[in-house]
């Protein structure tokens, strides 16, 4: 994706906790980066299914039966040029089940509480891949 794609498109963030919507918002916004924020994992599909994003950042464990790997799995089979700009975040990274779908996909993940330069890191580390 080019650096001017990446910058007009917004991206997708899926994550359920109010305070870590808000930090991730000022956080992103702060670093020039322009977000839509999705309460659920099927909220975030919708989004999904409606408009284009230029990277997704997701919730592991978020309500509503739809959790990130459903998220990672949906994007792979109807917007697969999206299934690499994609980070987990989760609050539970020792999870046999969240192990086990970090192995599988291969998409990187962030570990809550983290700081912003973790975030922004992650992010560029992604892209520039």
């Amino acid at each position: 994706m080019s650096a001017t794609a990446f910058a007009t498109l917004p991206l997708l963030v899926i994550e359920d906790e109010v305070s870590v919507q808000s930090f991730l918002r000022a956080a992103l916004e702060r670093n020039g980066f322009k977000l839509e924020i999705a309460s659920s994992g099927a909220d975030g599909l919708e989004l999904l299914k409606r408009n284009s994003y230029s990277f997704v950042i997701s919730d592991m464990r978020t309500p509503g039966g739809v959790n990130g790997a459903d998220v990672h799995a949906w994007i792979c089979a109807n917007k697969p040029e999206l299934a690499a700009r994609m980070l987990f975040i989760t609050g539970d990274i020792v999870n046999e089940e969240t192990t086990k779908i970090l192995q599988t996909t291969g998409i990187p993940c962030i570990e809550k509480p983290f700081r912003v330069q973790e975030l922004i890191n992650a992010i560029n580390k992604v892209v520039s891949e």
